[in-house]
């Protein structure tokens, strides 16, 4: 069985909370015996890695029936049923989601706070977000917005990155390891060795002020579906041998034939293999070459502030 949605969990959780689990991360293990989860499903995370998916969808789950008056507070993180969530437990309902909450004040005044919110933000006429699905949780929706987004993103990179001419792209490789923290993100250590008689290194980052241990580097702006091969790289452990050199990092915009990852993983000197959607995310992750064009803040009650101890 999958995670089951926020709303399918919002009468579990409501159970439970009237059986005395007064949290809910005490909710969770009775959630998933409940719905047969697999440890897989339980552990499964945000696309963030910050939270499961399964506490996520409970949280929201209580949320929202905090918003209807089933549920209240009885001091930080823990909840109790109101009057209202003991009636609608006689009810002997079936499911509770937003269609039912909707009849309750405190959630219309709710949700017509939330609507005009998002309406002041979206676009007229704006398409549905990417992998948007109306069961999914606010955060979740976000998420899988931001996820989408750097996916395509991710693409529009690689394509920015073959325009360029071999010695901006080695420029670049460059950029992004000491973006990244190689050589204490000094823009003087990094050095682009010369297009010409460069002995098949591109590229050298000294990771000490005096240049004792060096970083060597090989780019190749190679076309998506024309792979490097195990010849390339015996020519790059060949040249690190050459200058005496333990460590190597070979960036490609495509990917490595299988034949050369094997041959990499056998050499005495320790190479690291960039291909072109690690690139992708390496410069999105560090910025370089993209841009923040607006931040959005995911704010959270600060538990600790509010704790009585």
């Amino acid at each position: 069985m999958s995670i089951p949605t926020f709303q399918n969990l919002m009468l579990p959780v409501l159970r439970l909370i009237a059986d005395g689990h007064e949290t809910i991360p005490s909710c969770l293990a009775p959630l998933a015996e409940q719905f047969e989860l697999t440890p897989d499903e339980v552990n499964e995370l945000l696309p963030s890695g910050k939270q499961t998916v399964l506490a996520n969808r409970a949280h929201w789950a209580r949320n929202y029936m905090s918003q209807a008056g089933l549920v209240e507070p009885i001091k930080r993180g823990s909840y109790r049923l109101t009057p209202q969530g003991e009636a609608t437990l006689r009810a002997d309902l079936e499911q509770i989601d937003v269609d039912y909450l909707s009849r309750f004040p405190s959630f219309q005044e709710f949700r017509n706070r939330s609507n005009s919110d998002a309406a002041a933000e979206r676009k007229p006429h704006s398409p549905a977000l990417p992998g948007q699905d109306p069961a999914d949780t606010p955060q979740e929706q976000i998420e899988r917005a931001i996820h989408a987004h750097n996916r395509a993103l991710n693409s529009d990179v690689i394509e920015a990155v073959l325009s360029l001419s071999p010695a901006r792209f080695e420029r670049l490789v460059v950029d992004l390891l000491l973006a990244m923290g190689y050589g204490g993100g000094d823009l003087e250590r990094g050095l682009q060795t010369s297009l010409s008689n460069d002995g098949g290194i591109d590229g050298v980052i000294n990771e000490d002020t005096l240049g004792l241990d060096a970083v060597y580097v090989q780019a190749k702006r190679y076309a998506p579906d024309n792979k490097v091969g195990r010849p390339a790289l015996n020519a790059f452990v060949g040249s690190l041998t050459g200058e005496g050199a333990s460590k190597g990092v070979f960036v490609t915009t495509s990917d490595f034939s299988k034949d050369a990852i094997a041959y990499v993983s056998r050499v005495q000197q320790r190479i690291v293999l960039i291909n072109g959607q690690r690139l992708a995310q390496l410069l999105i992750e560090h910025e370089v070459g993209v841009r923040a064009r607006k931040t959005y803040i995911l704010r959270s009650v600060d538990e600790d502030y509010f704790s009585e101890s």
